[in-house]
């Protein structure tokens, strides 16, 4: 695996690790960071070239003032896709990756992203089925609302060793920063996705309580192109919770959606 620095502006520099050969996949991690989406980078380096970057503000990375939005993100990593010449990517985000590839989807004017993969993802408002306030949520709440197997991943915050409850508490107030208000979405995102073209799968974990099922039906149903697959024993990480499944998909959506004429 190479870890590179990719420069977008002369003050932002994305931490991006590469690994293997094939299709470009770029994949964005959600508010947990990096090592949520460590096992299914890795599994996608044996079929894809996997472009993998750590969010600005991110395990001690550095966030430049302006970069507040989701938005923002989304550019930058457009920026990424257009200077390194790659074509008929698939973006595969989780959580707030998902929300970043959606706003990626709307924005990409070069035709460069051909398919799409949102899991679990945020950022979109449904009136119905409201996300769940993580940021009000103790540590057993969110075991509860993020996992099928509660008890498996629920960490007394007691026994978290201090560097590591620092990153947590640091990638929090990052998130609070880009995504707190309006809280986990963009008012505008939802009606907009029914022009995006590009086949877009959702994946989202039956014991999701902080994005629901239902959320994730309407999320899928906004898409000029989208489709819902639930995971059964997962919660809002079923890449980490139930990966054999996830992977499956994931696997046979890379197939399915490739454009070889958009490589040229």
């Amino acid at each position: 695996m190479l870890n590179d620095a990719s420069t977008v502006h002369a003050d932002l520099s994305l931490t991006l690790s590469e690994a293997g050969a094939g299709r470009p996949v770029l994949i964005l991690h959600g508010g947990g960071g990096p090592a949520t989406v460590a096992g299914l980078a890795q599994h996608l380096s044996r079929i894809a070239h996997t472009l993998t970057p750590v969010h600005p503000g991110w395990d001690g990375t550095h966030r430049p003032a302006w970069l507040t939005g989701i938005d923002d993100l989304a550019l930058a990593y457009l920026h990424t896709l257009r200077e390194r010449g790659l074509r008929d990517v698939l973006v595969v985000g989780s959580s707030l990756g998902g929300w970043i590839a959606a706003e990626m989807a709307v924005r990409d004017n070069a035709g460069s992203i051909t398919g799409l993969v949102l899991i679990d993802a945020v950022g979109v408002e449904v009136e119905t089925e409201p996300i769940t306030d993580f940021f009000a949520l103790d540590a057993r709440g969110v075991a509860e609302h993020a996992w099928h197997d509660s008890d498996r991943y629920y960490l007394d915050p007691a026994d978290v060793p201090s560097e590591e409850l620092a990153r947590r508490q640091t990638n929090m107030a990052t998130m609070r920063i880009l995504a707190g208000d309006p809280y986990m979405h963009s008012p505008k995102l939802l009606r907009r996705l029914g022009h995006i073209r590009v086949p877009a799968l959702l994946l989202w974990g039956e014991s999701d309580r902080i994005v629901t099922p239902a959320y994730g039906a309407a999320y899928a149903d906004a898409f000029g192109n989208g489709r819902l697959e639930i995971i059964p024993k997962a919660g809002h990480l079923p890449q980490i919770e139930q990966p054999e499944p996830t992977f499956a998909l994931i696997d046979a959506h890379l197939r399915q959606t490739s454009n070889p004429f958009h490589q040229q």
